[in-house]
């Protein structure tokens, strides 16, 4: 496959940055819906049986991190499938190549490609995000934002949703891959259910948040992503006006990701801790 990118310079604004990062998603994109109508098995399960990955997966994230390198040699690497590159610019790609793997695997439309470069060491308690992607290649829509510029849909501002009482708040959520922390999650959640509007668990942690910065949802939370599947969506719901928070004081991390309106999210925090969520 030709490269479709040229190199971005070392002196790039968070704008260059942010446009290379939607040329490589749409490339990668194409090539993920191209392979799923080929159609896809699973090639190893990880952690669990539950935890998949697809050879599309692996071939993707190669594809984005060609693109990137090649662009931005300097730079930094951290993606899903094992891809590692310390930077030397001090900047730091992390990318989810295929996020909702599982929905990919099953047809099912709503998985993207998630792309994020940040500041700092890849790691959600120290760094600053910079610019983040997400894709839904199937659909075509396109999520961006930059730091301090806002998020957009298809280039059209977006915002989070008015503030509203928890029985009228629709939460999105995910499960953990463990059996047993799952059957813990199971027991939170109905506890929860009876709690808020309704719930929603449509696999793809990075769709979630995207949703929560285009009013589509009141609010996500997980517990167990990494920080790939945040990376990107986690400072497009920051730049729509949502909070996105761990626990406490800290800031995202696998522990809790959580995500809502300023004025909703400390009430919601103390729910979801009460309920062992």
């Amino acid at each position: 496959m030709t490269p479709t990118v040229s190199t971005v310079p070392a002196s790039a604004t968070d704008d260059d940055l942010l446009r290379l990062a939607i040329d490589v998603a749409r490339e990668a994109g194409a090539f993920v819906v191209d392979a799923r109508r080929a159609g896809v098995e699973v090639a190893e399960r990880k952690s669990s049986p539950v935890d998949v990955v697809t050879q599309v997966d692996r071939d993707s994230e190669s594809l984005i991190r060609a693109r990137l390198e090649a662009a931005r040699p300097l730079d930094g690497f951290f993606g899903e499938e094992g891809g590692r590159g310390a930077s030397v610019s001090g900047l730091t790609w992390v990318v989810d190549p295929i996020d909702g793997t599982v929905n990919f695997l099953y047809g099912i439309p709503h998985y993207a490609i998630s792309i994020a470069v940040v500041e700092g060491a890849p790691d959600p308690q120290s760094w600053d995000a910079v610019a983040g992607v997400v894709l839904n290649p199937v659909t075509g829509e396109l999520f961006t934002a930059r730091r301090g510029d806002g998020a957009r849909l298809d280039g059209r501002p977006i915002r989070i949703a008015d503030a509203v009482p928890l029985p009228e708040a629709l939460v999105f959520t995910g499960f953990a891959y463990s059996a047993e922390t799952r059957a813990e999650q199971g027991a939170a959640i109905a506890q929860l259910l009876p709690r808020v509007r309704d719930l929603r668990r449509l696999g793809t942690a990075s769709l979630d948040l995207c949703c929560v910065a285009a009013g589509r949802a009141n609010a996500y939370f997980e517990r167990t992503l990494s920080p790939w599947d945040h990376a990107a969506g986690a400072l497009i719901a920051r730049e729509a006006g949502a909070v996105v928070k761990g626990l406490g004081d800290r800031r995202p991390d696998r522990e809790f990701v959580l995500a809502a309106h300023p004025e909703a999210v400390g009430e919601l925090e103390r729910l979801l801790v009460s309920v062992g969520a």
